[in-house]
């Protein structure tokens, strides 16, 4: 196959795959209301149905991209597209909130197989020169995801019911499959022959366990301890890690390889400073403001339709321009934005959120896009599983912060109760707390973001 016609292939087929899992994510923070409704969801068991799914592709995500660097990045890709597809079949039959959480467990497994290989592959395919704008129209069809989730979500709610979300994706899987397949047989292994680390997977998967279920449910006693266990899990992770010849996450690269480690780090803040965006202005628009999930999710797409317009002009400028330049500049708005979303009142003016849901999306594509360039650009081949999976922990991981930050402050001024209008006036106070905490944190991310040194340099001496 001829190498532009193989390089179209391959980028089509991760583009498309790449709208499934922020499609998802957002297009249930809009039905979250309705599933609540349906099985009448506590407090805690509805930050369950977002929270399952991301902490087993958290979980996974280092061990999976691991087995992709020895076994081949485009088997575990396809493999997790048909555990994507047919755990989402199993979500739109949940007979109970229980079983849902469930199954989004099993499509989180999916998902940490597709997100651990999507950058890698792009990496393998895409000289330098063309990298930074190929990663840019991925990322610009994940924003496109985003976008449409709120949108599309609101009007299936609407009209066919939550359940519906998990159905629609499906005829997009054809391609994928297909090209993968059939269209396109080659594959990249670098570190085929090299062990797998088992003992470090283990421990990693419990102590993720530990701290993000603990994070969950604090201040509860058994969440500190959860918590404590966790992070001395991680602690024991690092030392194991350190010891081993072939670790499941080299963590050399993080000691000795400044942006690759400050960059995961400003990747990290970012993603948990701003994830629990939608899912709190979704309650909000739709208990407070009195919205439909369908206007609700008209409102929420003017985030993620901002950053899909602009990911592919700051991917192709980080081919030019020093990366942590854009990525710096960009936290610094997101930061300005999380401020002003602190300030939101029952009677804000929906021009106003829009204004500045148009201003934080325009934040996030400025810092996305080169800092993943960043990130994949300043490792060995025989590591680009490994980047890519630390891409994608980073955002996983932020994501479940996020989370587990919103529905800590709401928790501690409404319980664990169901979010009615009865309880308005508490959950406000709840959502302004936390954008003055996710402000807070992104301020200390634009530090971390410029202090990574000149990523373009480091990437052209590694010539990958």
């Amino acid at each position: 196959m001829e190498g532009g016609k193989s390089k179209g292939y391959v980028l089509l087929m991760v583009a498309i795959s790449s709208f499934f899992t922020p499609f998802m994510s957002s297009s249930i923070n809009v039905a979250l209301p309705s599933i609540s409704e349906e099985f009448s969801l506590t407090a805690f068991m509805y930050g369950w149905v977002a929270t399952s799914y991301l902490l087993s592709a958290a979980m996974l995500m280092f061990p999976f991209g691991r087995l992709a660097d020895i076994h081949g990045r485009k088997k575990v890709f396809l493999l997790g597209m048909w555990v994507f597809v047919l755990s989402s079949v199993l979500c739109a039959f949940a007979p109970s909130a229980e079983l849902l959480v469930a199954f989004r467990v099993i499509q989180g497994i999916g998902s940490a197989m597709l997100f651990c290989t999507m950058t890698a592959i792009i990496v393998s395919v895409f000289p330098p020169n063309e990298r930074g704008k190929a990663i840019g129209i991925t990322t610009a069809i994940v924003y496109i995801g985003l976008s449409a989730g709120p949108f599309i979500g609101g009007v299936l709610t609407d009209a066919f019911g939550w359940r519906s979300l998990f159905i629609v994706l499906l005829p997009l899987s054809i391609p994928v499959l297909y090209i993968g397949h059939r269209l396109h047989t080659e594959e990249w292994a670098e570190a085929k022959g090299e062990k797998f680390d088992v003992a470090g997977s283990v421990i990693y998967g419990l102590a993720l366990i530990g701290i993000i279920v603990g994070f969950s449910i604090l201040p509860q006693t058994i969440g500190i301890v959860l918590a404590v266990m966790g992070s001395v899990g991680i602690a024991l992770f690092v030392w194991l890690e350190l010891r081993t010849r072939s670790p499941v996450l080299d963590m050399r690269l993080f000691r000795d390889n400044r942006a690759f480690s400050l960059s995961n780090l400003a990747a990290l803040i970012n993603y948990g400073a701003t994830f629990a965006v939608g899912y709190l202005l979704s309650p909000y628009l739709q208990t407070v403001q009195g919205l439909s999930p369908w206007n609700a999710g008209l409102v929420l797409a003017a985030q993620p339709i901002v950053m899909a317009v602009f990911s592919p002009i700051a991917g192709r400028l980080s081919d030019k321009v020093e990366p942590r330049l854009l990525a710096t500049a960009g936290m610094a708005i997101t930061t300005i934005g999380l401020l002003l979303f602190s300030l939101i009142a029952e009677d804000t003016n929906i021009a106003l959120i829009v204004g500045n849901l148009v201003f934080i999306g325009f934040g996030f594509a400025l810092f996305s896009s080169p800092n993943t360039n960043a990130i994949m650009s300043s490792v060995e081949k025989r590591h680009l599983g490994t980047a890519s999976a630390s891409v994608s922990t980073m955002r996983i991981v932020g994501q479940v912060l996020s989370l587990g930050i919103a529905n800590l402050c709401i928790a501690l001024f409404i319980g664990d109760v169901h979010i009615a209008p009865q309880v308005q006036g508490e959950f406000l106070q709840g959502l302004k707390l936390a954008f003055s905490i996710f402000a807070v944190i992104c301020l200390f991310g634009i530090f971390a973001s410029y202090a990574r040194g000149k990523v373009r340099e480091e990437a052209a001496s590694l010539k990958i």
